[in-house]
């Protein structure tokens, strides 16, 4: 099995106990050059929330995109957009990324910023 074959494995598992659990999820994914966060429904039909390191925004603060505190940044700003929405508490859905590096720094940052997972 190749690298992205086992990651989107750990994901659909991870998404499958999200489910079950009825909550409303936080999913992160990330490429080499930005990364993305969404607040995404229960049932998975409607985002509710985004931010991402494509935004004017961002693009115009940080030196480079694809770095942690690119992540810290995208993380601060879902939070916001969250709490404006009436959303506090979510489940983090990594997509199968590891829990490490701009993963773990955007996580970090949601819950410094008020979002409880």
């Amino acid at each position: 099995m190749d690298k992205k074959k086992s990651r989107l494995k750990r994901a659909s598992k991870t998404r499958h106990v999200i489910k079950s659990h009825g909550a409303i999820r936080l999913t992160v994914h990330r490429t080499p050059k930005h990364i993305y966060a969404q607040i995404i429904t229960q049932d998975g039909g409607t985002v509710l929330a985004s931010a991402n390191t494509l935004q004017k925004s961002l693009t115009t603060d940080l030196e480079y995109t694809g770095n942690i505190n690119a992540a810290k940044e995208v993380g601060r700003i879902i939070a916001e957009r969250a709490k404006q929405i009436g959303v506090e508490k979510v489940a983090f859905d990594r997509s199968g990324f590891k829990f490490h590096g701009r993963i773990k720094a955007l996580a970090d940052s949601a819950r410094e910023a008020g979002l409880n997972f």
